[in-house]
């Protein structure tokens, strides 16, 4: 299984594009806010499921702030992040997600990428596909791979 990680493109998509053509095929798009009032656009450039939730920019559209999902054998927390004080460090968003009994916790909100496996909850953040803030200012995205024995690898990408 292939899943796109995404976050924070602001409604700037020409990045997020290119990427989805470039990584095709894919078996799941998440998003994890910050989509600038184009969530359908983005559900309609794809033929995959898509996961989304709001991020503090994105407002009235009556997507979830968070949710739990299944990605193979992992429970999955999807947030944007900017709830649990994200910019300061990752100790509220790992605690939350452990309450949850939650695998992994994905989330944006920083622009900065993130894959921290160091501990029982995974912390993923694919930084922003449109207005990176990490050193470089590359646009990022991740790409989880669960393999044959149901195992999840992630790898950060750099858009180009």
């Amino acid at each position: 299984m292939k899943v796109l990680i995404v976050s924070d493109s602001h409604g700037r998509n020409k990045h997020l594009i290119k990427t989805i053509q470039k990584v095709s095929p894919i078996d799941l798009l998440i998003h994890l806010g910050d989509f600038g009032a184009s969530e359908e656009y983005i559900k309609s450039i794809v033929s995959c499921d898509v996961e989304m939730v709001s991020g503090n920019n994105d407002f009235f559209n009556g997507l979830a702030k968070e949710k739990l999902i299944m990605i193979g054998k992992y429970t999955v927390m999807l947030t944007h992040g900017h709830r649990y004080g994200v910019y300061y460090n990752t100790h509220q968003i790992r605690e939350a997600a452990k309450a949850r009994k939650a695998d992994i916790v994905m989330f944006g909100h920083t622009h900065v990428p993130l894959i921290d496996l160091s501990q029982d909850t995974w912390l993923i953040n694919p930084g922003s596909i449109a207005l990176p803030r990490q050193k470089g200012c590359i646009p990022t995205f991740i790409i989880m791979d669960i393999d044959r024995k149901g195992q999840a690898h992630f790898t950060l990408k750099y858009c180009k």
